[in-house]
Parts: structure tokens; sequence; C-alpha cells
């Protein structure tokens, strides 16, 4: 009479998911686990596998080798593990498990170690599965102050943000490049917040979303916080810092997509206030709408589609009680119309627009002068900072209260950034990234006729032109037209060159197109 062998399963675990695509830790067990079987006479009818940490007691592999067993509580299996950390890298969490598969009528078994239930097997098996937690927790100090170490040395240590990857370099490890073209997309995205381009996340948001290569989250969208991270991250800039780890901000070894300089411009303006329009379902039909205002009261003229008997018709209008235009509307095609017509006005002539050039390439070449000789002056403000900070780290000493001594530190981090910042620039002084011709081409192009960028149509050039051409919003009177606009910098020194003889139109109001 022949008797059926032994059943038996075999279980078999890995730290994580990068070990089962680079190495064969969970083949090599299970080839193991077989030759023991096979010594034994027992046939192997399932493996169950895992591929996360020994210190977590639910994983999808161990819970199913539980329910098989259990299902066969009436013919008792074998569960065969390579070696007791395979089990659990914990002491408390080995006793569970060990308890769970005796629970479910099996008994364990393994080539390393010979369990039993007397007291010597016991406490055998109980130091091992201490060594093996030791050796986790040891295991994972280490880690950690492997990558605290490297952070303070500039290294990025945590998983590469959008926009850059990890590449390894000789001599340094892994360290962050940029991986484009996603990185010129987001330093473009972080200039032109920082310079007035975008005046709100939301057009941050929409630019981003304009390149299909940008990535998206599992719902195929862009969200909010994506781009409030982008704008906050000083890792962009090229320098490292966690406050978990009580790692200051310090320059990183990797390349930064903007300068310090340009952070802190992103911050302070999301500390400010923006007036430009945001709202996407009005704004392609409402150019004007957010930038220009009621001449009356000041208050922001809204725009909307009015129902006719035949079809709608678009207005802008006053909406602020009390006002003498409250709710009186103004047709689309007049308030744009006027407005084309100044945009229109600000073209100035070609011998005007050759003597802006020329003095502009002066003050160009003025100004590099200039910054050379500024990093003395630079470096004179940089050691009054550190003699400031060397003050508040003497008064920290002395100081008793926690308020107090919180106060000094944030004072010495700003300190701290303003040093970062003046450093920047001595390296910088004297050196632009670009020449004279590439950085004023489309800037000149601009000037001598804003018109023809508004005329394209396109809704981030119309926004483009309202931030570059006027100084604040511009005030409209209805039945009268524009006030004289505050216009930008540059527009104001084109109209002063020639004084009363140039040819560029500022009427103080100019009148409605006729047909």
């Amino acid at each position: 009479m022949t008797h059926s062998a032994q059943k038996a399963v075999i279980y078999c675990r890995v730290s994580n998911k990068t070990q089962t695509t680079r190495g064969d830790g969970l083949g090599s067990q299970e080839t193991r686990c077989r030759e023991y079987a096979k010594y034994k006479g027992y046939e192997v009818e399932k493996v169950f596998t895992d591929d996360v940490s020994g210190s977590l007691i639910k994983r999808p592999g161990m819970q199913a080798m539980l329910a098989h067993l259990s299902r066969h509580r009436k013919s008792p299996r074998v569960a065969i593990i390579d070696d007791i950390s395979r089990l659990a890298r914990g002491l408390d969490a080995h006793l569970q498990l060990r308890g769970a598969i005796a629970k479910a009528g099996a008994t364990l078994e393994s080539p390393s170690i010979e369990f039993g239930d007397d007291s010597d097997s016991v406490l055998v098996e109980n130091l091992l599965a201490s060594v093996s937690q030791h050796q986790r927790q040891k295991n994972s100090e280490q880690t950690l102050n492997r990558m605290k170490s490297r952070l303070k040395n500039g290294y990025w240590v945590f998983q590469a943000p959008v926009g850059y990857r990890y590449q390894k370099t000789s001599g340094q490890g892994k360290i962050l490049v940029r991986d484009e073209p996603i990185a010129s997309v987001i330093q473009e995205a972080l200039e032109g917040y920082a310079s007035g381009r975008f005046h709100l996340q939301v057009e941050v948001k929409r630019f981003l979303e304009s390149f299909p290569e940008f990535p998206r989250d599992s719902q195929g969208e862009l969200r909010n916080q994506r781009v409030t991270d982008l704008l906050t991250k000083v890792l962009y800039a090229g320098y490292v810092e966690s406050g978990d780890w009580d790692v200051s901000l310090r320059p990183g070894r990797h390349e930064g997509l903007i300068d310090l300089e340009t952070f802190q411009k992103i911050q302070e303006r999301l500390k400010g206030s923006a007036y430009a329009p945001a709202r996407k379902d009005i704004n392609l039909d409402f150019p004007l709408r957010g930038f220009v205002s009621c001449g009356e009261c000041g208050h922001n003229l809204t725009a909307c589609w009015s129902k006719g008997r035949k079809a709608k018709h678009p207005y802008y209008m006053c909406f602020k009680k009390g006002c003498s235009s409250y709710r009186k509307s103004i047709k689309r095609e007049v308030i744009e119309a006027e407005f084309e017509q100044f945009l229109l006005s600000l073209k100035p002539t070609k011998e005007l627009f050759n003597l802006a050039l020329t003095m502009f390439k002066e003050l160009w070449e003025y100004r590099l002068e200039f910054q050379k000789t500024n990093s003395k002056s630079l470096q004179l403000e940089i050691n009054k900072t550190e003699k400031k900070i060397g003050q508040l780290l003497d008064r920290i000493v002395d100081a008793e209260s926690t308020s107090v001594v919180n106060a000094y530190e944030k004072r010495i981090g700003e300190l701290q950034l303003e040093k970062q910042i003046m450093q920047e620039k001595i390296a910088k002084c004297g050196t632009p990234l670009k020449d004279f011709d590439e950085s004023f081409r489309t800037a000149m192009e601009f000037l001598s006729n804003p018109h023809e960028l508004w005329a394209s149509g396109d809704m981030a050039n119309r926004h483009a032109v309202m931030k570059l051409t006027f100084a604040d919003r511009l005030a409209y009177v209805r039945g009268e037209g524009f006030r004289t606009p505050e216009t930008t910098l540059p527009f104001k020194a084109l109209s002063g060159f020639h004084g009363g003889e140039n040819k560029m139109a500022h009427p103080a109001r100019f009148e409605r197109a006729t047909p």
C-alpha cells in the first residue's frame, strides 16, 4: 500500500520591487526550498512571494499562503522558508506570523534552522529573530545616516522631481541632471511667473498643460498642487534643504533651472496679489477682462453674454453698486476697437526706433561695466551679513526663551539666503547669459509694434501685451472712452526721446473708431 507524499508550500520574500527586477533573490530562495522539499520527500504544490519589507505583517503573498493553509487544515501542509529573516525582520512580527501559521494547522520548516517546541529550540529561534530585527534596524540607521550626510554635501537623495533624472557620475555617484524637454518647459514656466508673464498660478498651469509630454497624474490631469510644488521648490534654483533632517539651505551639486534670485521673486509674488484675469470660461471671449476698470468708480469691469431675441451679445459693464455706470453695458466691439486704435498709436517711427535701439545698446554696455565693478560692493555686503549672522549666533547662546531663539534662527535663515543670492550675483558679474542682439531682439520687435502681437489672437500673447505695455489697469468711461493710460517704462522712454517731435500718439482721450 502506497502513501501520498506530504504536501508543502514555499514562501519567498525580498524587501522591495527593485530586487525582483535587478536580481534573482526570489528565484534563488525558491530553488533552495525546492531542494530541501525534495530531500524531505515533500510535494510542493504552490509558491507564494512578496516584495515588501519584513517589518510588515500584512503582505499579499503571506495572506494568500495563510488562506491556502487554512483551507487545507484537515490535511496539514508544511510551510518552507529559505531563512528565518524571510519570514519577518522583527521579533514581534515573527511571533505573530509563527502563531498564524500554527493556527492554520501547518508546520514551519527551513533548511537553515530546525524549528522545535522545546525551550532550547524556542530560545534559538527567538534569538535569531532578534538578530534579524537588529540587522534591519542597523541597516536602516546606516542608510539614513548616509542619506543625511550626502544631502549635507549638496546631493539630492530623494525621488528625482519632475524636470530632473538621476545619472551616474564618476566620483560622485548618482546626481540630478536636466531631463529634457521637460526641464526647459519648467524653466520657462518659472521664469515667466517671476517676470510677470504669467500673473497667476492658473496661467502657469495652462502653459504646462499645453505640452502633451508634461507628466500628469493617474487620471491624466495636472493638479494645482503640482504647480504650487514647482513654484515653491528651491531645488529648481540649484539648492537643497530639509527641515525634517535639520539640513539648512545650501548649494546643491546639480544644475538649477533658475537662479536663487529668480526663486525669491517667485516667493514674493506668491505672497502678493495679482490682478490678471484667471477665469478660463470667459477669458477667451473677453481678453480685456481684468485689465480694464470703470473710469467712474475704479472698480474692475466685468464681462458677460447678454441673451437677445435671436442671439447672444457680448458686453463689458460695471457691477459696483452706487456707481453712475452700474449695470450699464458697453459693447465689446466698441471698447476693444478703441483699445486696438490706441495700440496702433504706440508704433514709433523708424528713426525713433533706431535711436532707441542705439541708446539701449549704450545702456547695456554701461551696465556691463558697472556689473564688473559691482562685485566689490557685493563682497562688502556679504562681509556685513556674515558679521550679523555671527552676532545672532552669539545671542542664541545667551538666550533663554524658546521664542527668542526661534526668532533669531529665522532671521539667520533669511540672512543666509541673502548671502547666497549675493554670492550668485558676484559669480555672474559682467558675464551676461546672452549677448545684446539675442536678449533684445524679441523685446524690440514688440516695442516696434505691440498691436501685431495682440492681433495674433492668442490669449497668452494678448495677456503679454497688456502686462508689458501698461503699468496699471486701463480706466474706461462709458460714453467717452479710455482715460490717459499709464504705460510701462520702455514706452515712456520711447515717447520721451524726441519730446514733442516724436510721432507716438498719447491723446488725453482717444475717440471711438468710426465706421
